[in-house]
């Protein structure tokens, strides 16, 4: 191995993600009701293995040979039977990492010519869906709480090759946690930290 070697593999690379569990594709769905623009939330089976019962936008996992974008648009019509030709696709919102190393990328998308009493979604993964008028969400801001958890680590770690051991041992890792209540929703935890970047965007303007 030289310094040409070297070159010839890192020139023009293009940076990913490291040590990345999932990557999910997420659609953020903005429909018409009663001629205002709401944000579309679905509330999950309570007999999905993964979250039952919990709120969230439509998306899931990203499958080999298809972007984040088209993951997002395919969980959508399998979830909510919502036609890819019925979306239209506005942009990309900030990506994140959740706490387990999974990255979820979410894309905002106007639901052209869908009608809320019309939308036929699937029982085996959806429970209800309801919407939010956004105004809702630019005239009230999310409750926000912390939420602390300890570093555990094997006990076989070797804490001893490190320098300052003691400072890691007693680590704990924090970050905010945001809820929205509206009507009986409680929307929280992902779903309301991507529901308020939006509407942070939309403050900009």
């Amino acid at each position: 191995m030289n310094f040409e070697d070297i070159k010839n593999i890192f020139e023009g690379r293009k940076s990913k993600s490291l040590d990345i569990k999932q990557y999910y594709g997420v659609l953020v769905p903005i429909i018409e009701v009663d001629n205002k623009p709401h944000l579309l939330y679905q509330v999950r089976s309570f007999t999905m293995r993964r979250q039952p019962g919990e709120i969230s936008f439509p998306g899931g996992k990203i499958e080999e040979g298809e972007t984040s974008c088209q993951a997002a648009l395919r969980e959508t019509k399998e979830e909510m039977g919502i036609q890819t030709d019925s979306i239209d696709m506005i942009g990309e919102l900030d990506y994140l990492l959740n706490n387990t190393n999974d990255m979820i990328y979410p894309f905002l998308g106007y639901l052209r010519n869908v009608k809320f009493e019309d939308i036929k979604f699937s029982s085996d993964e959806v429970s209800e869906i309801f919407t939010v008028p956004i105004d809702f969400f630019i005239n009230n801001k999310p409750e926000v709480y912390d939420m602390s958890y300890k570093v555990n680590v094997d006990e076989s770690f070797p804490f001893h090759k490190i320098q300052n051991s003691a400072n890691y041992q007693r680590r704990t890792m924090t970050y905010p946690v945001y809820f929205y209540e509206y009507s009986n929703y409680i929307i929280w935890g992902l779903t309301a930290q991507i529901t308020r970047n939006f509407i942070k965007e939309l403050r900009k303007k």
